[in-house]
């Protein structure tokens, strides 16, 4: 029995690291080591549950409940808000379904496991692919400028090559623009935008 529990958390955590590595190649906060973490304690949880009691009146559904209530304060942890945009909703999402993974390889189910990973992987990588070549970026860009009207030639300048110019402020003749772009193009097209307007210099793109 010690074997098939030790597989039963080995699986677990190999399920759930899968999906932390996927969201570590994106930079994204929670990694490979807190997904492998958090499938291999659900698993733990869930093993525990069922055997670390027997003769004695327990219920595994309980625990298994605590962990998904529990994982919501891990969860929260990830998410952030930033420039009036919300962040590590989808990684918070992760480390939920590492936890059900966990759950799952914990009570033996070791193809549903391996399934939901699958399929959570699939649908981040194919989501990422949709988003980066298809979807819209917000970037920040600072460049120079003579005074405030200049400014707003600029702005209107980007604004009839339909680039969407979010908010901007002006700093001792530094000029920060916050704008939505497509992303496959957002770096080149910008800053080829900028160049060739007289009197731009082009500071930092990020």
């Amino acid at each position: 029995m010690t074997l098939d529990f030790i597989l039963r958390i080995f699986v677990a955590g190999l399920l759930g690291g899968a999906i932390g590595l996927e969201r570590g190649r994106r930079a994204k906060e929670a990694g490979l080591r807190t997904h492998f973490l958090v499938a291999l304690g659900s698993a733990m949880f869930m093993i525990i549950s069922q055997y670390a009691f027997e003769g004695r009146t327990h219920d595994a559904a309980r625990v298994a409940a605590q962990v998904v209530s529990g994982i919501g304060f891990i969860g929260a942890g990830v998410i952030i808000f930033q420039r009036k945009v919300i962040r590590g909703v989808t990684t918070a999402a992760g480390l939920w379904v590492a936890a059900a993974i966990g759950l799952a390889c914990g009570s033996g189910m070791y193809l549903l496991g391996a399934a939901a990973a699958v399929l959570s992987i699939v649908c981040l990588e194919a989501m990422h692919f949709v988003s980066r070549h298809w979807g819209e970026k917000e970037i920040t860009v600072t460049f120079n400028a003579v005074d405030h009207k200049s400014a707003l030639d600029i702005i209107g300048e980007l604004k009839k090559n339909h680039i969407d110019v979010a908010s901007y402020s002006m700093n001792e003749g530094k000029v920060t623009i916050v704008m939505r772009v497509r992303r496959d193009e957002h770096l080149s097209r910008v800053y080829l935008l900028l160049s060739n307007i007289e009197g731009v210099s082009v500071e930092r793109i990020e």
